[in-house]
């Protein structure tokens, strides 16, 4: 999905990078004794922390899974953890300390902030990156055969949204994103999914996310009056402003993209606030049919917490990951990357894995779930 830092920092950053991974591209093998070190970069700290750790739980999980029913190649899996904060310049930081590590290949990528200049440096060091949550266009855009995605794509995603609000009679919609490289993308691609099916925007408007007070924002769109307002940033502003909105009492459906999919936008709305807050997400796994060991065994392993909105898909990167490497019967970046690739009908928790040419879904996998009771619901 997703995070801070304009597409111009995330590519000056990529570039910088050419050298330090170059200096890492001969190396074809994470694996060593008994185990294959496998990357995980993630935000662990900052704002998005919270589905960060989600990610991370599921990770390990499926980790266990694969070592406890006697790993792969003869050898055990082993994570190693980076920190991206969600940040290009830590993503940087955190993607060559696991190119120094040697990791057979990548696991994560929330933000696509984040995830643009980090993707490039596996890119140079040749080291496959399998990706579960982000998913701006301008990921497979940039053409590398190492990044390989397993959520749907920003246009997918806008198309969906687009799709609800004419299908609820929502003409007039105010769009609203954060100038990160996702939300920026998402709310580019909504204005064009809402515009062909013959909606108009009424208002397409930038936040600092690390603001608290909407007020200004949110007095003028009550003066326009949308029939819907949708925010593509992330949650710990989206809450805030589904909060404002609604004790401001702006008129209209209001949705929120994948990046505000997280408990915490409840939390820091209030309920009764967030009460048919409507969002485009990947379903979580209490939504998915056949996910119903993967949830009782989440809320028995983490202290009765529901798994997170890319908990599921986190857990199919590895699964897949542990799959091509029985394919490929090998490490080598180059074997690895080839058996990804030619992944068929690969079944996991609520998707079907093929890649296209571009190494991104053949079928999209987003819905519209709804906030009733405090509790996340699929919307009718």
């Amino acid at each position: 999905m997703k995070k801070w830092g304009s597409v111009i920092t995330a590519a000056l950053l990529t570039l910088s990078l050419v050298v330090a991974g170059c200096a890492n591209q001969g190396q074809s093998s994470g694996a060593s004794g008994d185990e294959i070190a496998v990357g995980v970069l993630l935000p662990v700290t900052g704002n998005n922390a919270t589905d960060g750790k989600d990610m991370q739980n599921a990770i390990e999980m499926a980790v266990k899974k694969v070592n406890d029913g006697g790993g792969v190649l003869g050898k055990k899996l082993k994570i190693e953890v980076a920190d991206d904060g969600c940040d290009p310049q830590m993503a940087t930081t955190a993607a060559n300390k696991l190119v120094s590590q040697n990791v057979v290949a990548v696991v994560g990528g929330y933000c696509s902030g984040a995830t643009l200049p980090s993707s490039g440096v596996f890119k140079n060091a040749n080291i496959p990156m399998i990706v579960p949550a982000a998913n701006s266009a301008k990921l497979p855009a940039q053409g590398y055969d190492t990044l390989f995605l397993i959520n749907g794509l920003t246009p997918d995603q806008a198309q969906t949204a687009a799709d609800y609000m004419a299908a609820n009679q929502a003409k007039k919609v105010a769009l609203i994103h954060d100038n990160s490289a996702y939300a920026k993308d998402l709310a580019d691609f909504a204005k064009a999914s809402v515009e062909k099916a013959g909606g108009t925007i009424v208002a397409f408007e930038a936040i600092n996310p690390e603001e608290k007070d909407f007020s200004a924002l949110v007095t003028k769109l009550k003066g326009i009056a949308p029939d819907a307002t949708y925010f593509t940033g992330y949650y710990a502003a989206g809450g805030l402003m589904v909060k404002q909105f609604k004790q401001k009492g702006v008129s209209g459906l209001f949705l929120v993209g994948d990046g505000s999919f997280s408990e915490d936008v409840i939390k820091i709305a209030g309920a009764d606030n967030a009460e048919g807050l409507l969002i485009t997400a990947t379903p979580t796994a209490e939504f998915i049919e056949g996910a119903e060991a993967f949830t009782t065994e989440y809320k028995s392993t983490y202290n009765n917490l529901a798994p997170g909105p890319f908990s599921a898909l986190s857990y199919n990167a590895v699964n897949l990951l542990a799959d091509a490497l029985k394919r490929a019967n090998s490490t080598d970046h180059d074997a690895l990357k080839k058996a990804i690739k030619e992944t068929k009908d690969f079944k996991a928790l609520g998707q079907t894995i093929s890649f296209n040419a571009q190494n991104t879904l053949d079928t999209s996998n987003f819905a519209v779930l709804k906030v009733a009771g405090g509790k996340f619901t699929l919307a009718k």
